[in-house]
């Protein structure tokens, strides 16, 4: 895909889709190949930009980390410290590599992550959590975090003070082969932390309550290889599903179980489209003929809840409702970043940081946008099939960091995409 994707509104979808791995899954466990003595096999993998720099992470420590058909495999141990500075700066969930790097090398060596401009993205948990577990903070300079553990990690009590993904995956890391018992409090609810200790569990760990707020965990001295299948992406299966609701038709959505986006499925049937859930199968199917509602005012939340990434993506769908809503998003300052490009389209919005405003819009007219940041991108692709004429979005590379083909996706349903 290049820089710019010109979409041609005003096209109904059909068809069916099968939701590929989820990319917020993914990372954590390239993050967890590195504790592991044996090959780490990781199917049906898409090509994303964020997954390619993860590989590269792995292998700038001297593990082997490769693509072989739609798998990913990582065999070796790490033998160097350093994450390379480029990979490491550009995306946030290179700070996922320090606590296995500690726990294997006894030091690691990394840049400050980087990441989409949504707001305050601080690690302070991710450290403290470390510095509990025996990790010792040294001078590195300027934007720079080397950490140590001289003495290794051990386990620990430890309560974080408010659900961060992030922290909880960084620590269920670090106590999966620390000395002794961990046990997390006010953890981090979300599938992806389930895959995580299920993928832990299979290399050999002891994982106990992850999907609830304590988990605990037996530290291993050893985890070996394994095979997994990451767990379908809930915010890729989103994104198609407030796609249908802007351009109107009918998907069938396979693989993703619609409970792990229940809130957003929730709130497309309260804007008037048509949700049908096939009993226990992973598979819904979502259809808009009709006019679309407002739905008033909505949150984000952890887990249950409505996903942060998720919000942009309502918003899209959300723009030719025939009353007001608005959402506002409790984790991230800056989350609606794609508002400038939703006016350019004639939308009646108003960007107040973390809520966002909407107010009934008759018509939506293609224009030139830029992607401000990865899921934000994804939203005025959304806006876009949902307009009249033709729209050109710039900046595809954020959109590339989490979907690898969305634009032929969205044209094997019937969009006009180039």
């Amino acid at each position: 895909m290049s820089g710019t994707m010109t979409v041609v509104g005003g096209q109904p979808l059909y068809g069916t889709v099968r939701i590929p791995a989820a990319k917020n899954s993914v990372l954590p466990l390239l993050a967890a190949s590195l504790l592991c003595e044996g090959t780490v096999r990781l199917c049906g993998v898409p090509r994303l930009l964020d997954v390619e720099a993860s590989l590269a992470l792995l292998r700038g420590v001297g593990c082997e980390a490769r693509r072989k058909g739609s798998d990913l495999v990582v065999e070796g141990p790490p033998q160097r410290c350093r994450l390379p500075e480029q990979e490491a700066g550009q995306m946030r969930a290179s700070i996922l590599f320090a606590a296995p790097l500690l726990a294997r090398l006894g030091r690691v060596e990394t840049v400050f992550p980087g990441g989409c401009c949504i707001g305050a993205r601080p690690i302070d948990l991710h450290i403290d959590g470390l510095r509990q577990m025996g990790a010792q903070m040294q001078p590195g300079g300027a934007g720079r975090l080397v950490l140590t553990a001289p003495g290794g990690l051990h386990g620990v009590e430890y309560t974080l003070r408010l659900p961060s993904v992030g922290a909880t995956e960084t620590l269920l890391l670090a106590a999966a082969t620390a000395r002794g018992r961990t046990t997390l409090r006010g953890a981090a609810c979300e599938p992806e932390i389930v895959d995580l200790a299920d993928f832990l569990n299979l290399c050999g760990a002891r994982i106990e309550g992850a999907g609830s707020p304590v988990i605990r965990v037996e530290g291993r001295r050893c985890l070996m290889g394994t095979v997994f299948a990451p767990l379908p992406d809930r915010i890729f299966a989103s994104t198609i599903a407030c796609a249908v609701a802007a351009a109107g038709g009918r998907v069938k959505m396979e693989g993703c179980r619609p409970v792990t986006f229940r809130p957003v499925l929730g709130l497309l049937s309260q804007m008037g489209c048509t949700v049908e859930r096939a009993g226990s199968r992973a598979e819904v199917t979502v259809a808009r003929l009709g006019r679309l509602h407002g739905v008033g005012q909505v949150s984000t939340g952890v887990y249950p809840g409505l996903a942060t990434d998720a919000a942009p993506l309502l918003a899209a769908a959300l723009l030719r409702a025939d009353s007001p809503s608005s959402i506002r998003d409790q984790i991230f300052e800056r989350r609606f970043g794609c508002a400038e490009g939703f006016a350019r389209m004639g939308a009646r919005v108003r960007d107040e940081g973390r809520i966002l405003h909407i107010e009934p819009t008759r018509t939506l007219c293609g224009a030139r946008v830029e992607a401000p940041d990865l899921r934000g991108g994804a939203a005025l692709v959304v806006a876009a099939l949902g307009a009249r004429g033709t729209s050109r979005i710039e900046g595809m590379e954020y959109i590339q960091r989490g979907y690898a083909d969305l634009g032929d996706t969205l044209s094997a349903l019937g969009a006009r995409i180039a």
